[in-house]
């Protein structure tokens, strides 16, 4: 098994740090056995490009770690580490899980859509994202372009806007395209993104 990132279980300081972000709110069903010990074998997936199935099964069944993850994504886990990352000096326990957690954030780009793609831009962690920055949606640009469009049409008039239109709708019609993203992006360069 080829690991992009080298997997290491995560430290008592690691597992203090990340805890409350993982924990549950209200657990309900029957409780987890060990959840730091899921938490590995999340991690670990994470530092491959394996499917879910290949999980080794000391950290559990394939299946059970994979719902896990889904879990944590539906609920905003990865958001919450990312904007943590920011928010936290360079000395704090997750900076030592910051390109796992980055990696995290990719693979919950698929189940959470554009939410998380929008925080990681402007959290400005470009290798949070699901792709190269140039291929991935960016609804920050877009809405800030067409409010500078409506800008020079009230500004200067409905003449001096068609005019506009007309010098600058093809660039404009290209970065609009631009911020929206390829719908299709090769798997090859997903996973090229170490």
């Amino acid at each position: 098994m080829f690991h992009r990132i080298p997997h290491r279980p995560l430290t008592d300081r690691q597992w203090a740090a990340l805890r409350p972000y993982v924990e549950p709110d209200a657990p309900q069903g029957r409780p987890m056995r060990d959840l730091r010990h899921r938490m590995d074998g999340i991690f670990w997936l994470l530092t491959t490009d394996a499917p879910w199935r290949e999980v080794p099964a000391e950290y559990g069944q394939a299946a059970t770690v994979a719902r896990h993850f889904r879990r944590l994504t539906q609920a905003g886990a990865w958001e919450d580490l990312l904007v943590a990352l920011h928010d936290f000096g360079p000395r704090h326990p997750l900076q030592g899980l910051r390109r796992v957690i980055f990696r995290a954030a990719r693979r919950a780009a698929r189940i959470r859509g554009l939410r998380i793609i929008v925080l990681a831009r402007r959290l400005d962690f470009l290798e949070a994202l699901p792709g190269p920055s140039w291929m991935v949606a960016d609804p920050d640009l877009s809405k800030s372009l067409a409010a500078w469009q409506m800008q020079v049409y009230q500004n200067r008039g409905l003449h001096h806007f068609l005019r506009f239109i007309r010098e600058w709708g093809k660039v404009i019609h290209s970065v609009l395209r631009l911020a929206g993203g390829r719908p299709n992006m090769p798997r090859s360069v997903r996973l090229a993104m170490a």
